[in-house]
């Protein structure tokens, strides 16, 4: 199946092999998100996504693309995850929340397989929640679980048609994004696409009224308007880069008591 970001090791859901198989809950933990720069988007999601991150169009060159929200200017490095490994933001996209199973279609079928990530922190927690009961039955965690990947496909097929539409009207262009930071050469961002104001506000007034009438008028909207977040991105950057300690100080730290004290981004540092 292809790459799933976060999911290290996902296998079909079987009731044979999982009948006894406990799911610890990991609280607010989302530390599996944390290497990760951007993740993808259904449209039902376009409001509250817009309020704080970047929302841009990606995808293999020539072919279909998909929204994402970026969370992330730096390989691997997901500036929404704390060092707590909580999530700092109001809103969690659904592709986050639905870990740590998924829904993966079937080979020449238009039916989905259910998939666990056997790598998620706590599969397999002794005192977690039992997916199935004794019997093979559906337990509540796994109704739940079923029923929000059933509601997540449906908004990603959703999804898929708005991409289609913009794509069918030609407002989709590549767009280079640039993070600014304070006293070192910009972030340049590549592989994304955005929609083109001056090609929307071309349309033939029959395309801006279906593309109202269908509710992608408001989405495009939202889109565009996000696109001022990359600035809270090169925000949080240099706070984290700021909040750093430099690597030759935490190898004096880690040395243990020879030294009790080291200088570090202009504070003391107090060894454990």
């Amino acid at each position: 199946m292809a790459t799933l970001l976060f999911y290290e090791k996902p296998v079909p859901l079987n009731v044979d092999v999982h009948l006894k198989t406990r799911l610890g809950s990991l609280g607010t933990n989302v530390g599996f998100a944390a290497s990760t720069n951007s993740v993808p988007l259904a449209t039902v999601e376009f409001i509250d996504t817009a309020r704080e991150y970047p929302i841009a169009f990606t995808g293999k060159e020539g072919g279909a693309l998909f929204p994402i929200a970026l969370v992330g200017v730096r390989q691997n490095e997901n500036l929404f995850v704390t060092a707590e490994n909580r999530w700092d933001g109001r809103y969690i996209p659904a592709f986050v929340r639905r870990y740590p199973f998924v829904l993966a279609e079937k080979q020449g079928a238009d039916d989905f397989n259910v998939y666990i990530d056997e790598a998620y922190p706590g599969f397999g927690a002794a005192d977690g929640e039992r997916i199935f009961t004794d019997d093979g039955e559906h337990t509540p965690l796994l109704k739940q679980a079923l029923e929000f990947l059933g509601t997540y496909q449906g908004e990603i097929t959703r999804t898929r048609l708005f991409v289609e539409r913009l794509q069918s009207l030609d407002l989709l262009i590549p767009r280079v994004l640039e993070v600014v930071r304070n006293d070192e050469p910009p972030l340049v961002l590549q592989g994304f696409s955005v929609v083109d104001e001056q090609r929307l506000a071309a349309l033939a007034d029959a395309d801006l009224l279906a593309l109202a009438r269908d509710g992608y008028l408001a989405l495009i909207y939202a889109h565009l308007g996000s696109l001022g977040n990359v600035a809270r991105l090169s925000e949080k950057l240099e706070s984290r880069l700021a909040n750093a300690i430099p690597a030759a100080d935490a190898a004096v730290l880690e040395s243990g008591p020879a030294a009790k004290k080291k200088r570090g981004n202009g504070k003391e540092v107090q060894a454990d």
